[in-house]
């Protein structure tokens, strides 16, 4: 009787050693995982996504940077509020599994101007007022382009991240300024108001934004920007 009691014990001691075996195997394999390093954040080269994120930051650092150099009485003021801005982008790249505070400039020698132009024949047919030969003006004095006339060729458009109602602000037209953009790569057009200046010929708002982009991208690269008002 106590021979059988003793080889129960035995049995239970060796099933309670294994089935601690195979926890430890377990929370091992589990440890494992949880250590695994996190994927490389994606750089602006390699997503849509993070390229337009990097373009927003790269537009608002130097609108910052130009606000520093030139300040005025209302300088104090908008710094603060495209810091507030420049910390928005961060949140996003993070977000969006892209690297942390890189920034690009949004202009002509970053982001080549062929593509845009080669959308420009169906607009032109479509406006035969607005040749594309009189873009080159708008880019260098956006300000003094009539009326319905195609400006900003090659520009790509990009949001600010500042809430609120659709807007824009420009490096290139006064407050006041209407203008209409077209993102050529899903036909969906905004009309809005120029607010405020920035480092870029166009850069929308938060709202104005969403009214044309493509699902999950934050840079629109084939842009028709015309002066409306």
């Amino acid at each position: 009787m106590s021979r059988r009691r003793t080889l129960g014990t035995k049995k239970k001691i060796a099933l309670l050693v294994s089935a601690a075996t195979v926890a430890g195997g377990g929370a091992f394999v589990m440890a494992t995982t949880s250590n695994a390093a996190p994927p490389a954040p994606k750089s602006a080269s390699e997503s849509t996504v993070c390229l337009g994120l990097a373009t927003a930051l790269g537009n608002n650092q130097k609108f910052i940077a130009d606000q520093r150099a030139n300040p005025d009485a209302q300088s104090e003021a908008r710094i603060a509020n495209r810091e507030a801005v420049v910390a928005e982008i961060k949140r996003k790249q993070e977000a969006s599994g892209c690297a942390v505070g890189e920034s690009a400039q949004d202009s002509q020698g970053a982001q080549p101007s062929q593509p845009a132009e080669a959308a420009q024949p169906p607009a032109a047919s479509a406006q035969p007022s607005q040749p594309a030969a009189s873009a080159p003006a708008g880019n260098t004095g956006g300000g003094a382009a009539a009326s319905g006339q195609q400006v900003c060729n090659g520009s790509t458009v990009t949001l600010s991240g500042e809430g609120g109602a659709p807007a824009a602000s420009s490096n290139q037209f006064p407050a006041g300024t209407k203008l209409k953009v077209t993102n050529l790569d899903n036909n969906k057009s905004t009309t809005v108001e120029v607010t405020s200046v920035s480092g870029s010929c166009a850069l929308l708002n938060n709202a104005a934004f969403e009214q044309v982009r493509e699902p999950g991208k934050f840079l629109i690269r084939r842009a028709l920007i015309e002066k409306v008002g």
